[in-house]
């Protein structure tokens, strides 16, 4: 999705550069999906994660670590915001494990994140685009779905707000957006099969996220302005809801 970003969505993100530090990790599926489909090879999920053959592992870091890196750090150029590309696999910024070897092949989760490395980055004002790759102990890269890269490193760097970016407004039951929701009621949602596909991994990694640290983790859309009315706009996932005054 991130490939895909409106020319307003930057406009907010430089706005909340201006409050916030950011570090940008990316995903993209969709062109993914496209040269996969362009090269004749099939593409497989399990439970909303992309099962990585060592074909398709070539594309994807050719994807992800080439041009989706290029076009985002591009962008935000043109939008007078310094970024550098980073591949997780380089440099020792996330270290990982396979996550199933048999049904996903290799796909990996995040055993540990360099917070050193993109701290560094920040600290030179530089915006780090991060591509979700690991290598493990026996230095194999491995593909890590962008939503498990990005609550590893909120959590690594002690994030106070993490931002899951997608091509919806937000949770929706409905037609509906949901404004606030908790762990709870996510689990319900999926369950009820109201929450599916590639929205899984995202909501769980948002949970996972949770923190006393980082009490709220966003789902916001990529296809419109991040901010209204001084207030990020999508769905608010809190580990309890917000008591109303009354």
């Amino acid at each position: 999705m991130l490939d895909q970003l409106t020319t307003s969505f930057y406009a907010s993100f430089q706005d909340i550069l201006k409050h916030y530090r950011c570090i940008v990790v990316h995903g993209g599926g969709p062109s993914i999906t496209d040269l996969l489909g362009r090269l004749n090879i099939e593409g497989e999920f399990h439970e909303g994660l992309r099962k990585t053959t060592r074909e398709t592992l070539e594309v994807v870091e050719m994807v992800l670590g080439g041009k989706v890196s290029g076009q985002i750090t591009g962008e935000l150029a043109k939008h007078g915001v310094k970024a550098v590309g980073v591949k997780g696999s380089e440099t020792t910024l996330l270290r990982a494990t396979y996550m199933n070897r048999e049904k996903l092949d290799y796909v990996g989760k995040v055993d540990y994140v360099n917070a050193d490395l993109l701290e560094h980055l920040l600290e030179g004002d530089y915006v780090p685009v991060v591509s979700p790759f690991g290598k493990t102990d026996d230095h194999q890269t491995v593909n890590i779905n962008a939503d498990v890269a990005a609550a590893a490193i909120a959590k690594a760097v002690q994030a106070e707000k993490l931002l899951f970016v997608t091509d919806v407004p937000g949770i929706l039951v409905d037609d509906q957006v949901i404004q606030d929701t908790t762990p709870e009621e996510i689990s319900s949602l999926i369950d009820g099969g109201i929450i599916y596909g590639g929205m899984i991994p995202k909501v769980q990694s948002a949970v996972d996220a949770l923190s006393d640290h980082m009490q709220e983790v966003l789902i916001v859309s990529g296809e419109d302005a991040l901010v209204e009315e001084d207030k990020i706009k999508g769905t608010s996932i809190r580990a309890k809801r917000k008591e109303k005054i009354k």
